[in-house]
């Protein structure tokens, strides 16, 4: 059985047995991600680090699966588990956790989503169906009849998601996916460009009416004039 040892020899705390293998996981996390189990490092012998941290190897070794699918480790069979250097090798699925631990990234994210939106808007307006503007249309009006800021956000989101679509390439669905879900862990402090649902829904109309009318280069600057307004809007509020 786990027992609720110290993971550190400066630090006793209880791992709460019902979430005995997230606490760890985390706990792990943290420390590849502060540096203290460096990128390109191998982790100390299982039984070592398994009495350190106060658990079993099995719970250690479920742990170490979780980190291995996120790409933060990976183990090799009669050598050990290393560290791997995630900024070199790793994918844009890091992103979520990668916020979590440090909002610094929120920037990051947010520079991406700008050049990336932009492009997408271009691309609806060159290759968007009928249908996919009927859609487009709809989903807009979402944004305008949401109760709250909350729904208002996630009704916004749900326009750029179509618009992924509308490019007709998987790959920037994706992407989109992957931006939204990099925002998630902060998406509340992210709220200040959707507390007015009329003012929201002005704010994004530009951007689907050029991609209706199959206005490439209209749509494209409409993107960029509403991912520079709210990307300023929000950063203003976490600062």
């Amino acid at each position: 059985m786990d027992q609720p040892l110290s993971h550190r020899e400066d630090c006793v705390e209880a791992l709460p047995r019902e979430t005995i293998v997230d606490v760890l996981e985390s706990r792990l996390r943290e420390d590849i991600l502060t540096g203290h189990h460096p990128a390109g490092s191998y982790l100390p012998p299982e039984r070592t680090l398994a009495d350190g941290y106060g658990v079993t190897r099995t719970t250690l070794k479920h742990a170490f699966g979780r980190l291995a699918q996120a790409g933060l480790l990976e183990t090799r069979h009669g050598v050990g588990t290393r560290v791997r250097d995630y900024l070199r090798l790793g994918g844009a699925d890091l992103l979520p956790m990668l916020v979590r631990h440090s909002p610094d990234w929120i920037g990051e994210v947010f520079e991406v989503r700008r050049h990336i939106g932009a492009l997408i808007a271009q691309r609806a307006a060159a290759r968007a169906t009928d249908r996919q503007r009927a859609e487009l249309r709809t989903l807009l009006a979402g944004v305008a009849e949401a109760a709250d800021a909350d729904a208002v956000q996630l009704a916004d989101v749900e326009v750029h998601r179509a618009l992924a679509r509308a490019t007709g390439n998987r790959v920037y669905v994706l992407l989109t996916n992957t931006l939204f879900n990099a925002y998630l862990p902060v998406r509340a402090a992210l709220r200040a460009p959707f507390e007015d649902p009329q003012v929201a829904h002005g704010r994004l109309e530009p951007v689907v009416d050029a991609v209706a009318a199959g206005d490439e280069s209209g749509a494209r600057r409409a993107a960029e004039r509403y991912l520079t307004a709210t990307e300023r809007i929000m950063l203003e509020a976490l600062a």
